[in-house]
Formats: C-alpha cells, structure tokens, sequence
C-alpha cells in the first residue's frame, strides 16, 4: 500500500521505504534431524549383543507411559525372554542414610573382580510429592560402578504408582539379563511398601542397618524382617565396631522369635564396614551359599515360578485400574460423584457401585 503522502498533492514529502530487517533466525542454525525410531529387530539384537545405548534406549520405552512406546517395549520384551533369567538377582533395601548406595558400589566392584560377567544396578529413585521430580543421584554416590566398563546403572524416578515403577523394573530386569548383566542388584527407596514388591522380583533380599542408633529393632517393620535373607551391619569400623556386633547380636536374637522361612535357610546376621570395604567377601560368599541351598532343594526355581505368576496378576489389576480410569464416561462421571460423596448425599460404597456399573454397563454395549 502507497504512503498517502508520496501523492502529487505533497510533492515536498517523501516517505523512505526503510530498510529490510534480517531474519530473527539465525542463518547458521541447522536443525538436528530426528533420530530414527529402531525397529524392534533392531532392539532385540542390540540387546542381545549387549550395546548398552540401545539397552537404556530400550528401558525408556518401558518406562514410557505412551500407548505406542508400550506396545514395541512389549513385544521387545516378549522376544528378550528366552535370553533371560540367568542372573543372580539381589534386592538390597535398609533405612535412609544406613550407606546403601556406597555398599553398592563397594559390593560391585569386589563382585565383578571376583567372577565374571557384568552387572546392572536398578535404583528406585525417590521422587519429590510436590514437584514430581527426582535428582537420579545414585550415580554420583557410586564413583567407582559408574565409571566401571562392565557395569550399568539406571535409576528410576518411583513417581506415580509404586507397582507401576516395580513392574517396569521387573522388565528392565529381563532387558538387562538379555544383554548378558548375570548379577543384578535392585536398590529400594527404603523400608516401607517398596520392599514387597522388589521381594517379589529378587532371588536374594539384604536389608542393611546402622548399629549405634538407639533401639537397634525400633523402626523396622517386622514384615521386612521376615523377607530378609540376610542382614548387614553397615559402619562396623573404628569406635563402632563394638555396638555393630552387638547390634548383630540383638538382630540374631530377634530372628528367632519370626517362624522358619519357607525356604528353609536361616537367615544371616553379618557386620560390615563399606567405607573401608571390611567384611564384604563374607557378605558375597553368605550369597552364594544362598543361592547354592535353594538350587539344591528346587527353592529357587519354586519362587522364580512363583514370581512370575505374582506379576501375571499384578499386570491384569494394573490394566484393569488403567482401563476404568481412560474410559471417558467415567472420567465424565467421576467428578460428579466425587461432589455428592463430599456433600454427604452419597456413600463412598454407592458411589463406586454407580461407576462400577456403568462401567461394565459400558463394556458390555
């Protein structure tokens, strides 16, 4: 469009038409291309071959919650299977700050000087209620296993649904056996809920404690008690080593009072010191006499059955939940019922009858 003063009338006038402005974009920006998305072939012999980039490729699909991810995690998985399930899987749990990331580090590396093979380190990482996010610091706190050839560590953020985080760590388990890792440690957020769900995916479980800290039993669970195989006193160095033995001591004493554990080892009281890497061989041979014992008497093979069918289960309530809560007529309805519920003019009983019922309602039509 002219400039209404360039007209014949206002020929004393004249309007520069100014000068072109650059591009905001800088001219030397080269836009990255997209990675190629692999195919599940591609995954599985990754995998197998033990390339640990498209292992920790493969474990973000499992983590993923998007529909699309999960389908080729599953079906990476489903072809990982018949390469898995020749590990040594150890659950090693214990009260915060009782060292349980340093003993990792230290329990590692004696066992890949020691025998050979490779090891993975799972680490449910605690995740903030109020941000969601997690630091993912167990890296830094294992010096000498993440700089080390053989091993690979991946923490996982526990946000979200707890049974969420241990199936996925579960299937990472499978990813990483099929890559060849034959020990695989599996670091809990602490004593609480976790620890069920991780016994539930480990051949050997080591609850770790602290001597020195008052009532030495105040504070754990008896449930987790009871899962144990094993129990290490951390810090048995210096001016502690007396209260680590009786520490022990007050810790063999009370394992009496639990009955037998099914499969009929007895668990092990030993103390330890991982700072000065103290006591951690006898910790490693007590493992394998473990494992040794429930070989022998058809143990092992029973629970590693056994497990398998808890996650069948675990899986069907998981999908289950997840399909009530997608189905849009119920999202429609939640909001709704939830107000009457608050309001006093429904029960929580009725309320969930209401969109239970409409729920199969709706699976029926």
């Amino acid at each position: 469009m002219e400039h209404p003063e360039n007209n014949e009338k206002y020929k004393g006038l004249t309007v520069n038409a100014g000068i072109e402005q650059p591009s905001s974009v800088n001219p030397y920006f080269k836009r990255k291309a997209r990675k190629r998305e692999l195919s599940v072939q591609e995954f599985v012999e990754g995998i197998t071959k033990g390339d640990v980039t498209i292992l920790s490729q493969a474990v973000t699909l499992v983590e993923s919650v998007r529909p699309e991810h999960q389908a080729v995690a599953q079906e990476v998985i489903e072809k990982c299977l018949p390469y898995s399930g020749n590990s040594i899987r150890v659950g090693i749990s214990g009260v915060p700050g009782a060292g349980k990331s340093t003993s990792i580090d230290v329990f590692g590396l004696h066992v890949l000087e020691r025998s050979a093979g490779k090891l993975a380190v799972l680490a449910i990482d605690p995740s903030s209620e109020r941000s969601k996010g997690s630091i993912l610091g167990d890296k830094t706190r294992m010096e000498q296993l993440s700089v080390h050839p053989d091993s690979f560590i991946r923490p996982s953020p526990s946000a979200g649904s707890l049974g969420g985080v241990a199936r996925k760590t579960r299937e990472t388990i499978i990813l990483c056996e099929a890559a060849g890792f034959n020990k695989i440690f599996v670091e809990t957020v602490g004593v609480g809920q976790s620890e069920t769900a991780v016994h539930s995916m480990v051949d050997f479980f080591l609850l770790i404690q602290l001597a020195g800290t008052g009532d030495e039993l105040q504070g754990i669970k008896r449930g987790i008690m009871e899962m144990a195989d094993g129990i290490v006193i951390n810090k048995a160095d210096g001016n502690n080593i007396d209260k680590a033995n009786l520490a022990a001591t007050q810790f063999r004493n009370a394992l009496h009072l639990f009955p037998a554990p099914e499969s009929g080892w007895t668990p092990r009281v030993l103390t330890y010191s991982g700072f000065y890497n103290k006591g951690v061989k006898e910790i490693w041979d007590m493992i394998y006499d473990y494992v040794d014992f429930v070989k022998a008497n058809g143990y092992f093979e029973y629970r590693r059955n056994e497990q398998s069918k808890y996650w069948m289960y675990e899986t069907i309530n998981e999908q289950l939940r997840d399909s009530f809560y997608q189905n849009t007529v119920i999202e429609a309805m939640l909001a709704q019922q939830e107000q009457q519920v608050l309001q006093g003019s429904l029960t929580s009983f009725v309320a969930a009858k209401h969109l239970l019922d409409t729920y199969f309602n709706e699976l029926k039509k």
